[in-house]
């Protein structure tokens, strides 16, 4: 081929490259111009009911104010929330299916199993923070513990006798961490959700578990379950009466969680960034506000790249903690 007609080419095939790129790059903001279209189908990793189910349909509520457009909550819980994040991480790329989570599956999970059916950072695109909170240690009212000291006291003379049941990477590694520093053995009880844990402890059928304050408080309200510990450093406003954790005689616990938003890898920056305004705006709302206020956590946004910091750090700090607890990958 002649010089100048292969240089002639090649201009033609940079020029339709340009023209193909600066189409896409006008069409990525007009995309996220008319966004939402549709329905968006919020994927949450444990049960109805559950804290992270409370707060995906308070914001959804919101972002339908907001846009006119239907928000679903779609509930697949299970495996440490592992069912939920691989059928998002495999969802098309276009905004519309959004993991509504926690830190088990994207700082927990890693260390916790050896084989995950997704990849916590590869998989997704992070959209923003929503909120973070702490956990309650509660006990069925009948239990003749009425104190944290008590439960200790009776763990450490009957080892493996008393068991806690968890349905999330948070509640298990908040148990473990209990066990860890308290100097007890306790028997763990697998959950697929928190609430299904709840069920079984009102039922008499496990000992305690240190769960969610959302998924806690109606059942301590009323009368229910009975609160023995909080599981940060600072006594939730929700319970002022309980003791934290660490102020009832277990020193240097402390241990909350985290929601976030994420759409499956690939979704275009521009759709990314009007979710995340959305989901910002969906923080601040009267029914965010609400679960805030109820669960006793608090609003917590970020940027998409604040999050990916964050998650990265949670993932080192969850890492040491589960280390440390001797919890060995399942």
């Amino acid at each position: 081929m002649p010089a100048n007609r292969f240089a002639l080419n090649r201009r033609h095939a940079l020029t339709a490259a340009a023209g193909a790129l600066m189409a896409l790059s006008i069409a990525a903001p007009a995309a996220a111009q008319t966004f939402p279209a549709k329905t968006i189908t919020f994927v949450v990793p444990f049960a109805a009911g559950s804290a992270t189910d409370q707060l995906a349909r308070a914001v959804g509520q919101s972002i339908t104010n907001d846009t006119k457009q239907a928000v679903v909550v779609d509930n697949k819980a299970g495996a440490s929330g592992m069912i939920a994040a691989a059928a998002v991480a495999k969802a098309a790329p276009d905004g519309y299916t959004i993991l509504i989570t926690t830190n088990t599956t994207h700082a927990a999970n890693e260390h916790l199993y050896k084989k995950l059916s997704y990849d916590p950072v590869k998989d997704f695109a992070p959209i923003s923070g929503l909120g973070k909170g702490g956990q309650v240690l509660v006990v069925n009212p009948a239990s003749p513990h009425k104190s944290v000291g008590d439960l200790v006291a009776f763990a450490k003379k009957n080892p493996g006798k008393l068991t806690f049941g968890s349905g999330s990477a948070s509640s298990r590694v908040a148990g473990e961490m209990f066990k860890q520093l308290a100097g007890v053995d306790i028997l763990h009880v697998p959950y697929k959700s928190n609430p299904f844990a709840i069920t079984d402890l009102l039922a008499g059928q496990i000992d305690l578990m240190i769960t969610d304050t959302s998924t806690g408080m109606p059942q301590i309200s009323a009368g229910k379950l009975r609160a023995l510990g909080y599981s940060t450093q600072k006594r939730s406003p929700q319970l002022p009466e309980v003791p934290t954790i660490d102020e009832a005689g277990v020193k240097g616990y402390d241990m909350g969680y985290w929601f976030a938003a994420y759409a499956p890898a690939g979704t275009p920056a521009a759709v990314v960034t009007r979710l995340n305004e959305l989901m910002q705006n969906a923080t601040k709302s009267a029914t965010a506000k609400s679960f805030f206020d109820m669960s006793g956590s608090e609003a917590w946004t970020t940027t998409p790249a604040d999050l990916a910091k964050f998650q990265a750090a949670e993932t080192l700090k969850w890492g040491k903690v589960i280390k440390a607890a001797g919890i060995e990958a399942e």
